[in-house]
């Protein structure tokens, strides 16, 4: 886990196109859905994919967005840029001390 696209997503949703810290982590949630599509068919064709794995994952990555959005719901828009903000400092951090 590092600092990735979902993160650079939100940072440009909230600074550019001013779009609040709870909507732009819901879009977010939602915006890994198709890449997550993408992801299964790319590996899939690589048969890199356990079948019966999948299965399983694909209605718990659905609930898992479902929820994460209805939390985000019932958190203050400032608690929530707090978390996040300290989330991307101890990401970046640990990226850029880590041993590659």
């Amino acid at each position: 886990m590092g600092f990735g696209g979902g993160s650079v997503l939100i940072i440009f949703l909230t600074s550019f196109m001013s779009i609040g810290q709870k909507e732009a982590q819901g879009i977010n949630l939602f915006f890994f859905i198709p890449c997550a599509v993408y992801s299964v068919f790319k590996y899939k064709s690589q048969n890199l994919i356990d079948k019966k794995m999948l299965k399983s994952f694909i209605p718990f990555g659905l609930l898992g967005v479902a929820i994460g959005y209805g939390i985000v719901n019932l958190i203050s828009a400032e608690y929530l840029r707090s978390v996040f903000g300290v989330f991307l400092l101890i990401m970046g951090t640990k990226d850029l001390f880590s041993k590659k």
